[in-house]
Formats: C-alpha cells, sequence, structure tokens
C-alpha cells in the first residue's frame, strides 16, 4: 500500500505544520493572528484591541513564538509583535499541497 502522505514533506516540515496549527487552534490566539494581519502591534495595544490581561496574553504569544508563528522586537519598553510572513506561507504552501491531491479517487485496495 502507498504512504498516505499527499506531497513529499519531511519529518520537520511535518512537526512546524503540527505546531503551527497548535498554536492556531486556541481562538484568543486567532483573534491575535486578525490582529497582527493589519501590521505590527504593541503588546500594550494588543491587550486593549482583544479586551485580555497582559499576563492572559503573554501566554498566548509565547507559544505563537515558539511555534515560529509571530516574532517581536522591543523597543524601549514595549514589545512589538508581527506575523512570520514565512511561517505562513509554510502552512500555505503545506495545505496547498493537501488540497492538490485530495481529489484523487482511491486505488483499488482489494484484488
Amino acid at each position: 500500500m502507498p504512504p498516505l502522505a499527499v506531497a513529499p514533506a519531511t519529518t520537520g516540515d511535518l512537526e512546524q505544520a503540527r505546531q503551527l496549527f497548535k498554536a492556531l487552534a486556541d481562538p484568543v490566539r486567532l483573534e491575535v493572528v486578525q490582529a497582527l494581519g493589519g501590521g505590527e502591534r504593541c503588546v500594550c495595544e494588543l491587550s486593549q484591541g482583544l479586551g485580555l490581561a497582559q499576563s492572559r496574553l503573554s501566554f498566548h504569544l509565547k507559544v505563537m513564538r515558539e511555534a515560529g508563528l509571530i516574532e517581536a522586537r522591543e523597543q524601549g519598553r514595549w514589545v512589538y509583535y508581527r506575523l512570520r510572513p514565512a511561517a505562513l506561507e509554510q502552512l500555505q504552501g503545506w495545505l496547498g499541497a493537501v488540497a492538490a491531491g485530495c481529489g484523487a479517487p482511491a486505488a483499488a485496495c482489494c484484488p
């Protein structure tokens, strides 16, 4: 039986996709992604805009940073966050490969 992978994906590619999906699985983190879709934001702006305590937001930002979904830069006493386009492009490429093969009919499994 042929392998179930739809595209040549390394273990590292699959692990990165898993981490990105995990980071995106929480509704708060999806809101953060949406907020950062408009560009870089200060943590104080994110906290106010999303109505979250900074401690709760910090937890979610940490998960997203560890997954490679966002990056941060410090300026003075403030931290600014932005999406990592490369992570989004990687996820988009992986999903595109899955979408390209999802309509293929099944091979006969019984002789």
